[in-house]
């Protein structure tokens, strides 16, 4: 499998990167594939929240996947699959770093490979059962990456 992570900003690029192909390997997303990542501001975001979501607030991270679940990804002409954007707020993650204690540098893989799991079809708000089990996997994660709190 290789990624190709696309992301004009330069905003924690190194490991958001290594947080999304950590997501993606121990998801066993066998195929070669792509992400978007766009850093957004809280303006930007809030916008893309009300219009997609119809929620007029903030937020931290927002995805926008091209498949219902990893079982459904298809590969382009190119031989590689899209698997979607995510888009993360700065100044959210920014915040939410300070306000739970650890680096930014960790706020931002969360972010990434929570956001890396609703592509590939996870999703928090269905049960308390998909919460748990995405957080569990999200910690699983970080852990093989060696980012703690």
């Amino acid at each position: 499998m290789s990624v190709r992570v696309d992301m004009e900003s330069s905003w924690q690029r190194d490991v958001i990167t290594r947080a999304i192909i950590g997501a993606l390997e121990s998801e066993n997303v066998n195929v070669d594939c792509s992400v978007e990542v766009v850093i957004e501001s809280e303006y930007g975001i809030q916008a893309l929240n009300s219009s997609y979501r119809g929620i007029d607030r903030v937020t931290d991270v927002l995805s926008f996947p091209m498949f219902e679940s990893k079982a459904d990804i298809v590969k382009d002409s190119d031989g590689t699959a899209f698997l979607g954007s995510v888009v993360i707020c700065r100044a959210r993650a920014e915040q939410q770093a300070d306000m739970y204690g650890h680096s930014i540098s960790r706020e931002a893989a969360f972010l990434a490979v929570h956001s890396i799991l609703h592509l590939l079809g996870y999703d928090h708000e269905r049960s308390e059962n998909d919460e748990r089990e995405m957080f569990e996997k999200q910690n699983r994660v970080l852990e093989s990456l060696g980012i703690t709190r």
